[in-house]
């Protein structure tokens, strides 16, 4: 049953909340007294316990990223908290973790999943210093309950945060008249109002003529929260040390990749190692080729972070004729959203269906239910809050409302949610998304469809719940049919006269794909090596020492008086230690989409095997499994060092 969020109240989020708590204490507690350990006993109440807590979750502390009334905001930042503390808890529990660990030692008769499930848990016991004194266990505890109030605190100061800059007409230079007439009203008559918000920052980065606009802009945007946020990122960095070293890890890196693909910081080391000199050389070249065009609109200027984007637009549209405004005509909001159900219903056997009465929480929000092709029944539903307001979550990301699991004879369906910040429809013009926009969409639809198409019994292993460094994979893989020419002009239309994307402009956009591909994996790698160096050592750590030595992976000078780990809302996010992940999945999700390029972009064959061992098996076997499955070999990185071009 799909909530109703248009009746959700303050104190209702708080009642959801401490409801469910209240009801999965009465199973867990039942489950730790069991005087005869046995699936039925244990397992099953443990099962019902967490799906209990994640559907109040999507229920209610979700309110926290998209809500527009602040008090419920509130109240469920609070939820959130008290959720996430409750749920560290229970691996904490001496006697659950006993009688756990006696059924695991009793049973011998389980499937391959069942018995997965045990040794998950058994691991998540000894991960939590049950090996350990009864003093450090609970010092344990403590830290880790600190560490979820500083990621709250965190997340919490980049959702409030709002900052702006007020500017001329003349410093709008280069920007469309869309894009002007999208702005809000600034202070000072005739001025504009540029925010933090996505749809405003980024087309300026890229297309604005005024240097020093551009400057400022980044200033601020690598600023965000940078005052409340430095001291939170830094306690947490000590604690998760802390934590480390109680446990007998020589760091947090070790601790953190242990239960992922990487398994150690080693494998990520090599990995890196594998690829930084190639990349340093290609973005050398692709820097240079970037001179005369900065010597022409900036001579004797040096290029730095606040241009890249701006002459990488420019050599599109020079070197490419590819204007990403007249690129944009092409991608208004809704059409897109029809192609990637068409695309990815003729792959992985689906239909979708709007549903209009949404009971959402805003009325911007769409709902949509996912069918099997030609069945009338939703097998998962998905929220799609697609356009920035005030206190909303700033970035893109997929979220889980209601996890896949079989319920005394039935499939519980699952429910998951898209949130970003696209460029709002108004009453003369459609949301017309730039390519790269659209890219995210589709890469977000990957995180939908890989939690929605499960059918995984155990919520434990339901969805999108693998291992953290394959988790991108499925979303990576997407990314790649928003490049096919088959695919786009499948249902790129321009808004205005609904004539089909030109056959040149596709070819200019796919040849142009590639470009400054050394500085962009850069960045990617610059991020990781950001976090990883953060948190792979046991000694002190200077934060803003480690941003600054990071940053010169890019090639590009350092933006002084800036702190964008402060921004980097992943270091808070679950992806400490694991931002890596995302270019190790690129591996996987190319290597993946290879297939489909060898047996057909749009096969529903190639599609109906990624769906069934890729996307429906969820966490219930390792990753390495799926890809073995679907590839029929071993993973491969040449696809990815083909797209890099170091093949």
């Amino acid at each position: 049953m799909l909530n109703d969020y248009t009746i959700i109240t303050a104190q209702g989020v708080e009642d959801v909340t401490e409801s469910a708590i209240a009801r999965a204490d009465q199973l867990i507690d039942g489950a730790a007294g069991a005087t005869s350990p046995t699936w039925e006993s244990v397992m099953v109440p443990l099962e019902k316990a967490g799906a209990i807590v994640g559907d109040a979750y999507g229920a209610a502390p979700f309110m926290a990223r998209v809500h527009p009334d602040k008090d419920v905001v509130a109240k469920a930042i609070e939820m959130e908290e008290r959720l996430q503390k409750w749920s560290t808890d229970i691996v904490f529990r001496r006697d659950l973790y006993e009688t756990v660990k006696a059924l695991a030692e009793a049973v011998d008769s389980l499937d391959a999943v069942e018995q997965r499930l045990i040794e998950h848990w058994m691991r998540d016991f000894r991960r939590a210093g049950h090996e350990l004194p009864e003093e450090d266990r609970q010092a344990l505890q403590q830290m880790q309950k600190r560490l979820i109030e500083l990621q709250v605190a965190f997340s919490k100061n980049l959702d409030e945060f709002e900052d702006f800059i007020d500017v001329s007409e003349e410093q709008l230079a280069g920007l469309s008249a869309d894009y002007i007439a999208r702005l809000g009203k600034g202070d000072a008559k005739g001025t504009y109002r540029i925010t933090m918000a996505y749809p405003d920052y980024v087309p300026y980065m890229e297309q604005g003529r005024d240097r020093s606009l551009r400057k400022a802009l980044q200033h601020k945007f690598w600023n965000q929260a940078a005052s409340q946020n430095k001291p939170l990122l830094e306690q947490a960095v000590a604690i998760r040390q802390e934590m480390a070293a109680l446990l007998g890890y020589a760091t947090w890196a070790h601790y953190a990749m242990e239960p992922k693909m990487a398994a150690a910081p080693g494998n990520v080391e090599e990995f890196y190692s594998g690829l930084i000199d190639r990349l340093q050389e290609k973005a050398a070249e692709e820097l240079a080729a970037m001179k005369p065009a900065m010597e022409a609109e900036y001579p004797s200027e040096d290029i730095r972070t606040w241009d890249w984007s701006y002459l990488d637009t420019l050599q599109r549209k020079n070197d490419y004729g590819v204007d990403p405004d007249e690129v944009a005509s092409y991608f208004s909001l809704e059409p897109l959203i029809e192609g990637m159900f068409d695309v990815t219903g003729d792959v992985l056997g689906l239909d979708y269906e709007r549903i209009e009465d949404t009971k959402a929480w805003h009325p911007d929000v769409f709902l949509y239910a996912i069918k099997n092709r030609g069945e009338s029944e939703p097998i998962a539903y998905f929220y799609a809050d697609l356009f920035p307001r005030e206190g909303k979550f700033g970035h893109a990301a997929a979220f889980a409302i209601q996890y896949g699991r079989e319920e005394q004879g039935e499939y519980v369906k699952p429910v998951a949610a898209i949130v970003a910040n696209f460029t709002k429809p108004t009453a003369d013009s459609p949301s017309l998304l730039q390519h790269g926009e659209a890219v995210t969409l589709w890469h977000e639809f990957g995180h939908v469809l890989h939690f929605c198409l499960t059918t995984v019994d155990l919520v434990r292993f339901s969805g999108y719940d693998t291992e953290w460094d394959f988790v991108e994979a499925p979303s990576q893989i997407m990314e790649n049919w928003m490049w096919e020419p088959e695919v786009l002009q499948r249902f790129a239309r321009h808004h205005e006269t609904g004539e089909p994307i030109p056959d040149e402009l596709v070819g200019k956009l796919v040849e142009a794909r590639d470009l400054n591909v050394g500085l962009r994996t850069l960045r990617q790698m610059f991020l990781g090596r950001l976090d990883l160096d953060m948190h792979s050592t046991s000694g002190p750590v200077d934060i803003e020492e480690i941003y600054r030595t990071s940053h010169d992976l890019t090639q590009l000078p350092f933006h002084e008086e800036t702190f964008f780990p402060a921004v980097f809302g992943h270091l808070m996010g679950g992806y400490d230690a694991g931002y890596y992940g995302y270019l190790w999945a690129q591996v996987y999700g190319d290597d993946m989409f290879s297939v489909f390029e060898s047996e057909g972009i749009t096969s529903p064959d190639v599609g109906r095997r990624y769906r069934e061992e890729v996307l429906a098996t969820g966490g219930s076997r390792d990753a390495i499994d799926h890809l073995r499955a679907f590839l029929g070999r071993e993973p491969s990185s040449e696809a990815f060092l083909a797209k890099l071009g170091l093949d």
